[in-house]
């Protein structure tokens, strides 16, 4: 059975960094994997997936060129790095996994999700 644990995530002042880890109980080869998001009061939202072959990546418009997804599978850990963080980036951050059946945009835009982490909170602000 695929469980995912995330960490790494804390409080940080606008214009900061965070790295979000999330660790697999069992090899991440095959997955799919992607970052998830929750805000209060809104719907989770697809933040960055990325693929189990080819390393293709897709991210949110409001993460581009801020976040960056990455995968060491031989440590079965995906990673999130955040930079020039936002007092709208404050949520719940979900790592999810996924056959590889959809592309990376339809796993983060359609939420087509199996496995789904604890998550953890970021929140920015001064």
């Amino acid at each position: 059975q695929l469980q995912l644990v995330e960490s790494g995530g804390g409080l940080v002042q606008p214009g900061g960094s965070l790295r979000l880890s999330c660790a697999a109980s069992v090899t991440l080869d095959y997955y799919v994997i992607g970052w998830f998001r929750q805000a209060p009061g809104k719907e989770r939202e697809g933040v960055s997936c990325i693929s189990s072959s080819d390393g293709n990546t897709y991210y949110a418009d409001s993460v581009k060129g801020r976040f960056t997804i990455s995968r060491d599978n031989a440590k079965n850990t995906v990673y999130l790095q955040m930079n020039s963080l936002k007092p709208e980036d404050t949520a719940v951050y979900y790592c999810a996994a996924a056959a590889p059946l959809f592309s990376v945009q339809t796993m983060c835009v359609f939420r087509r999700v199996a496995h789904w982490g604890q998550g953890t909170q970021v929140t920015v602000s001064s």
